[in-house]
């Protein structure tokens, strides 16, 4: 096994083990790059460019009209969103026939400084945040500038919204109105996800809501449904990349993302030119509706809780007890507790109920992104066994109690749990309508994970799904790729396995799997320079790592009080940072704060 020793951890009085990293991704500012000459001289290219930086968006334009923006066959930049560039390009809605009905991709770019006739540009990188059903828009507009401190000045940051998805046309919703689904109960990103033991009844129920959810698609969009899915946003990508005069793809994907890159990598073998996927799932296992081996690390990732928190101690700890099986065992109580009696809460701006099912939910959530859950989620246990639930009710989304007057969401392209739907049904094998099968899926899951209980409910959706003809491609997922993929997976990953990405690297020669040492989803859960610099490298030269290669993380989930003074290795390790090393790990540390994932990875 080999590690990076420039991005070792270490911070961790008591040295605790760490157990592998939903964290996910973006917002918020940091020292970015500014002028190109620094930018170039940070990487080692040459200072006194005759180059010219390129012009990006007013930095008085905060609104912008997507329905104003004309869509193009080409790709048509307007600035948008301050720093940024916005476009909606024409791709054909079934690539079978591309020469009938249209689909329109909406897409935004944090531009690189370069101007693009620079021999040290070196075009875009596209990112997809996950899901399916995630905007690549909102990644973007959001986070594109971090993203760009990793990556380097060198690329165009490119998000896009896939087909169905957004702000892209024709956008999917079983729903003909927003108070349609509200009443309906379908609301926010996660308002799809239900506890399938909760009730009695709670598995029938969910089993009844997905058929109700397949009629209304069937009956809406069943014109549409049939081109939303994987195969053909990859080929969008192939459109997007060509349209910016390139020939082969550079990507970073993440969650779904790896389910999309694998398909573009297997599809498109030649058209790879540089090919990260992140967080990575089984893609076999994900186009057979299956779900089962997604959960195969979820336990590590809560037990590194326990351990974490109890090698924290009280101060930084407020869940603390004396060993972490006790911690486990007050954990246990709480659920128990909530089940038998839900604790009311009013905040100063919403109401509601801690209950069994947003326990586990809240719970769940923070497995994602244990570098910034663990401590607030922590504090809101020990709040709730005093009977106290307001920090713990605001874990969570919460509970919208207007209607939004907008009847189009041009605007603002609100991500629905319909595309998700939409994209993973139709991907994957169709799944039995009867509920016997149901309830024999549900005993078997839950036979291999607590989380069961939450994660079933990804293929229960599928239940009564429409039966559309397509001829996607659906495997196998294999190719010798003109450039290696570089995979990422940690080692304790609530939702993608480490073994799903090195399951998936075999059909891919060449491939590396890099493994970061940490829990969380996706490297961007915790800050580890180490799988950052590997990242750029990759991206900019074309390096890959070793195999076995292990990252090691900064920081700790229960960070120490301010004021805290680390030992003389954690102190020689910070002062041996360059100012470029600082600004990867400052933006990778914004982006495990700040990332979120839409369903099915939240």
């Amino acid at each position: 096994m080999l590690t990076r020793s420039s991005g070792a951890m270490l911070f961790s009085p008591g040295n605790s083990i760490l157990l592998a990293c939903i964290a996910l991704l973006l917002f918020a500012s940091i020292t970015s790059f500014i002028h190109p000459d620094i930018l170039i001289t940070t990487y080692g290219l040459a200072s006194n460019s005759k180059y010219k930086e390129r012009k990006i968006g007013d930095a008085g334009l905060k609104k912008f009209s997507w329905s104003a923006l004309q869509p193009s066959a080409d790709l048509s930049w307007h600035d948008c969103y301050s720093s940024h560039q916005c476009a909606r390009l024409i791709v054909p809605l079934n690539y079978s026939e591309p020469n009938g009905e249209e689909a329109v991709i909406a897409l935004a770019r944090y531009p690189s400084p370069l101007s693009t006739n620079s021999p040290w540009y070196r075009g875009p990188i596209l990112i997809n945040p996950g899901g399916p059903g995630g905007s690549g828009v909102d990644t973007v507009v959001g986070s594109g500038h971090l993203l760009s401190s990793i990556v380097g000045p060198q690329f165009d940051v490119v998000g896009f919204d896939p087909r169905g998805v957004g702000r892209s046309t024709p956008r999917i919703s079983f729903f003909e109105t927003e108070l349609e689904r509200i009443l309906w109960g379908s609301v926010g990103p996660r308002g799809s996800l239900t506890i399938l033991n909760a009730s009695t009844d709670s598995l029938a129920a969910a089993w009844a809501r997905a058929k109700i959810e397949g009629q209304l698609a069937r009956e809406r969009q069943i014109d549409v449904i049939g081109h939303i899915n994987t195969d053909q946003t990859a080929r969008d990508m192939l459109q997007i990349t060509h349209a910016h005069g390139k020939e082969k793809l550079q990507y970073w994907g993440f969650s779904y993302g790896s389910v999309l890159g694998a398909t573009f990598a297997a599809i498109f073998p030649d058209k790879v030119d540089r090919l990260i996927i992140d967080g990575v799932a089984d893609v076999e296992n994900y186009y057979s509706t299956l779900w089962s081996n997604n959960l195969l690390d979820t336990d590590r990732t809560m037990a590194s809780f326990f351990t974490e928190c109890h090698s924290a101690g009280p101060v930084r700890c407020p869940f603390y007890a004396p060993t972490p099986a006790a911690i486990a065992q007050n954990l246990t109580a709480l659920y128990d507790s909530v089940r038998s009696r839900p604790i009311p809460v009013r905040t100063g701006s919403s109401y509601g109920l801690i209950d069994y099912k947003r326990l586990r939910l809240t719970v769940f959530a923070s497995l994602y992104k244990p570098y910034t859950a663990f401590a607030p989620l922590a504090q809101a246990l020990a709040d709730l066994a005093v009977g106290d639930g307001v920090q713990l009710f605001q874990l969570l989304d919460k509970p919208a109690f207007q209607c939004d007057c907008d009847e189009t969401g041009d605007e603002t392209g609100e991500m629905t749990p319909d595309t998700g739907t939409a994209i993973s049904c139709n991907d994957g094998d169709a799944v039995p309508e009867e509920f016997e099968a149901l309830e024999s899926y549900f005993e078997d899951v839950s036979s291999k994970s607590q989380w069961a209980e939450i994660w079933a409910g990804l293929r229960t959706a599928c239940v009564g799904w429409p039966k559309v003809p397509t001829k996607q491609f659906r495997g196998p997922f294999v190719g010798n790729t003109s450039f290696p993929i570089l995979l990422i997976g940690n080692t304790a990953d609530p939702v993608t396995p480490l073994a799903a990405a090195k399951i998936t690297a075999k059909g891919f020669p060449s491939s590396v799997v890099l493994t970061q040492d940490s829990p969380g989803h996706c490297s961007l859960s915790a800050p580890s320079l180490c799988t950052m610099k590997y990242i750029r490298d990759y991206f900019v030269d074309g390096t890959l790592p070793k195999p076995d290669t292990i990252c090691p993380v900064f920081d700790s989930p229960f960070p120490p009080p301010p004021g805290y003074q680390h030992d003389a290795a954690q102190a020689a390790l910070q002062k041996s940072l360059s100012a470029a090393d600082h600004r990867i790990l400052d933006a990778v540390r914004t982006l495990s704060s700040e990332y979120k994932l839409p369903l099915p990875f939240l």
